[in-house]
């Protein structure tokens, strides 16, 4: 449920900024959401759909790029990408935070964003 919360958010920073622009209605907005934050992307599309009626929101587009987890190394200077273990017992995938390269701990450079890249409007 936390994708509802975010989307809320999301509507009344694009609806905020709308307002101080004097726009008549949102034609679009662009988000990039990070593949790491677990975010819905169904669940904010609905969000968006049930937020945006009756305001200036209703009928836009709303545009959802995706980005990939990145990960860098202080031990070793592996840059790239997150590493995946695989956990049969459950049957899913989930982020490792060792190094692909050496298995030291790594810190996360991208995809726990959820950014509102630019929105396009109708003044």
């Amino acid at each position: 449920m936390h994708e509802f919360s975010m989307t809320s958010e999301i509507a009344k920073l694009v609806l905020d900024e709308a307002q101080n622009r004097g726009a008549k209605r949102v034609l679009e907005v662009n988000l990039v959401i990070g593949k790491l934050t677990f975010l819905g992307i169904e669940q904010i599309r609905f969000s968006y759909k049930l937020l945006s009626k009756g305001t200036i929101l209703q009928g836009s587009k709303l545009k959802i790029e995706r980005r990939d987890g990145m990960v860098e190394c202080d031990k070793c200077g592996y840059k790239g990408p997150i590493k995946s273990q695989e956990d049969p017992f459950y049957h899913l995938s989930f982020p490792s935070l060792a190094c692909p390269k050496c298995s030291s701990v790594v810190k996360v450079t991208e995809g726990r964003e959820c950014t509102i890249k630019n929105i396009r409007l109708e003044v």
